[in-house]
């Protein structure tokens, strides 16, 4: 774009149209700036932000924290690549990680990578190296990226895996818990069961990977004793439980780590990414050292993961989002959200189920179709809320504010979101 001709609305989408692939799947917003949990386009007009980058901003659009840590970096160096120059920021991004480690064992590691699907990709790898057996097993309604393999482990066709086969090999698909629709615990067990005798032998399967609260499939939270019953398949048959919190995470659900909700749980591995890095790329795995040793040197890496400037995002979001203080912040906001919505739902028959851990939270609508979820993200839009739907069915409303959300402006957006729901319902 000419430096002299004025930013507009029209004038870049046009320009999207023209040099951007149509496979990218984008909406009317264009951004201009954006601060806390606010953003504003290239009009001037301002925004109350539900989505928050896809879960990216936990901490709010530029936290000043991270900001200013950046900055500082800027002035150091912007890149070196691991693999040919060792920088404490990647060193430290690993202490805090392993400070904060829900896995199991008293030594814990860690890997940099830059988005949730390398991190998970990566998972898998090690899990296979530590184990020595090939087979993977995920869960209905699961997201976990859109590589080769991630994509395979992803439970949704469209738009995620149609037209993009063949997939990769030894991926097997279990039942989850998903109570509004009737799959239950007991359920969900007895379909991993039912795997075990039909699809894979246990003794091949190298890992499985859930989401304590399942992303992109639903904003469906685990059961309350699901985790532990998984764990202890897991343990009887030696494989390894790979906790997937790339959305979930960073005290998402008013803990540092969603899994931390359920009692009696160490998963082997742990996945991070979005929020972890305050904006910039970054991803990790987390796990005992015995199974992140278990690669070989240079079985494991990769040019820009663990790039000093995300590292140095990292450090602060991590320093900030371990405070009791702000993890008790979140807490009530996801407290505020369930009263809301709770209300929301007494008063909207199109809404079947409210749900989520905390301010993770999203309520489904009765109807299996994505018709009237489209409806509303396009009226809370046009009243100045940005919102994200998700689930299988796209018939999920998901609210992802910044958990450093105001009292007003958070009561600015749930307003708006009455007023949309309003005006679809009629």
């Amino acid at each position: 774009m000419q430096a002299t001709e004025p930013l507009t609305h029209d004038r870049v989408l046009a320009e999207r149209a023209r040099y951007v692939s149509a496979g990218v799947s984008t909406p009317r917003l264009v951004v201009a700036s954006a601060d806390g949990a606010r953003v504003t386009d290239v009009d001037g007009r301002v925004f109350v932000d539900f989505a928050g980058g896809i879960g990216c901003q936990n901490t709010g659009h530029r936290f000043a924290p991270v900001v200013d840590a950046v900055h500082r970096q800027v002035d150091e160096y912007l890149h070196q690549c691991f693999m040919v120059g060792i920088y404490e920021p990647y060193v430290d991004t690993c202490r805090l990680l392993a400070e904060l480690s829900p896995c199991a064992g008293a030594q814990q590691k860690s890997i940099l990578v830059n988005s949730g699907a390398e991190a998970n990709e990566n998972a898998v790898k090690i899990a296979r190296a530590a184990t020595g057996r090939p087979a993977v097993i995920v869960f209905d309604n699961a997201f976990h990226g859109r590589t080769l393999l991630t994509m395979t482990m992803t439970s949704k066709v469209h738009p995620y895996k149609a037209g993009f086969g063949p997939f990769a090999p030894e991926v097997y698909r279990a039942p989850a818990p998903y109570p509004y629709r009737g799959v239950s615990t007991d359920d969900a067990i007895a379909g991993l069961e039912r795997l075990f005798k039909s699809e894979v032998d246990p003794e091949t399967v190298a890992c499985v990977l859930l989401e304590p609260v399942q992303g992109e499939g639903g904003f469906v939270p685990m059961t309350a004793d699901f985790p532990r019953r998984l764990a202890e398949v897991c343990a009887e048959q030696g494989i390894l439980y790979v906790d997937d919190e790339v959305q979930s995470g960073v005290g998402r659900t008013g803990k540092m780590w969603a899994i931390e909700h359920y009692d009696g749980v160490e998963p082997d591995l742990l996945v991070s990414g979005k929020s972890i890095g305050g904006g910039l790329p970054l991803a990790a795995v987390t796990g005992r050292a015995e199974l992140m040793d278990a690669v070989p040197p240079g079985g494991l890496g990769g040019t820009f993961g663990g790039n000093p400037l995300s590292c140095a995002a990292a450090i602060a979001v991590l320093e900030a989002v371990r405070e009791p203080e702000f993890l008790e912040g979140a807490t009530r906001l996801g407290e505020a959200l369930r009263a809301r919505l709770d209300a929301l739902a007494a008063a909207h028959p199109s809404i079947g189920d409210v749900r989520g851990l905390g301010p993770m939270i999203a309520f489904e609508l009765a109807e299996r179709t994505p018709d009237r979820a489209k409806a509303i993200v396009d009226a809370a839009f046009e009243r100045g809320l940005l919102l994200l739907a998700c689930g299988l069915y796209g018939n999920v409303i998901r609210l992802l504010p910044a958990l450093t959300i105001a009292d007003e402006e958070l009561e600015e957006g749930l307003a708006l979101l009455e007023e949309s729901l309003a005006a679809v319902d009629g």
